[in-house]
């Protein structure tokens, strides 16, 4: 039995590290991938975990998979390929050290993932099933995406889908938002970002943007994280939100990810039907992924970034709210 499995993206971050002595920019080479980082945030806080996807059969591959295996999470279900490379990804820092990607991937071995690679025996000992939108962006991973998320729903996984839009993979934006959206009659939790929440239904009020989801999908949460601003919770009949935590931001690539294994693990503590979540038990449960959420900003790269259940305790008890 595995508290959580997700499918999905495994990738190498290269990320800012400084400038040679000629001044040239420098990168170090860092795992990533958002559903592997939301496995690897619950594995951390002591969940058993399991991922399914494909890297290649190349040193940046191997580097993954001992990475994800000492992290905690069951790869018996991560297949290598030697048809083409591991998905590269080089982020970019702003002046607020909010981070953009430029992807090398066309296409990267998570695309080659199949359906007959999907272990439906594992996803059906899950208690919670999670993905993104990234390997819906081409075949055969997005047939082996689909064949998970159904696999799992009718297991009674609670299915759980960051979207995670990245629309410089897609054809075009028309496609990404159809695509996105196709997924949802089998979606218990949704977490969005503002962004993605306006893409995808137009609203950028919260409350009302949560309501349009509501009520064309049988959705029992939904998330929205907001940047410095927080969060925001909402289920059919309370909603709640929760200030995020100031800290020293350096890089906010994996935050989202941390959040989100942090809320899972939240809920798996509650262990209730997440429609029944009451108000109390949504900010509880914000509160705790902020925390991770903003910790995880304090460090470089995705993974390595990932809080330890003792740091954001203490976060919880000293670090005073963003204003």
């Amino acid at each position: 039995m595995f508290d959580v499995t997700a499918v999905g993206e495994l990738l190498i971050d290269f990320t800012p590290a400084g400038h040679s002595a000629r001044g040239h920019a420098l990168y170090e080479q860092n795992p990533g991938g958002a559903p592997a980082n939301v496995l690897a945030c619950l594995s951390r806080l002591g969940r058993r975990t399991a991922f399914i996807g494909k890297v290649g059969e190349d040193p940046f591959g191997y580097f993954l998979a001992r990475v994800l295996t000492d992290a905690g999470v069951d790869c018996r279900s991560l297949k290598k390929t030697a048809r083409c490379h591991t998905t590269l990804a080089f982020v970019h820092l702003d002046a607020q050290n909010d981070r953009s990607f430029s992807f090398y991937r066309d296409p990267g071995a998570d695309v080659f993932l199949s359906p007959d690679d999907v272990p439906g025996e594992i996803i059906g000992k899950s208690r919670f099933f999670h993905f993104g939108s990234v390997s819906l962006t081409a075949e055969p991973a997005r047939a082996a995406t689909l064949f998970a998320v159904q696999t799992a729903h009718q297991s009674s996984c609670i299915v759980s889908y960051d979207p995670n839009l990245r629309l410089m993979l897609w054809p075009a934006a028309d496609e990404a938002r159809q695509v996105a959206l196709s997924v949802m009659p089998d979606v218990a939790l949704l977490k969005l970002s503002e962004d993605e929440l306006f893409f995808l239904s137009g609203e950028a009020d919260l409350q009302r943007g949560a309501e349009w989801f509501f009520q064309r999908w049988p959705l029992d949460l939904i998330l929205i994280t907001l940047g410095p601003g927080g969060a925001f919770a909402a289920t059919r009949k309370v909603t709640a939100s929760h200030a995020a935590f100031a800290v020293n931001t350096i890089d906010t690539t994996g935050a989202g990810d941390a959040f989100m294994g942090a809320f899972i693990d939240c809920l798996l503590r509650i262990n209730r039907d997440l429609a029944s979540l009451t108000a109390n038990e949504l900010g509880e449960s914000l509160a705790f992924a902020n925390a991770a959420g903003s910790l995880a900003t304090t460090r470089m790269g995705a993974i390595p970034s990932l809080p330890a259940l003792a740091e954001i305790e203490q976060c919880l008890a000293e670090c005073p709210l963003l204003q």
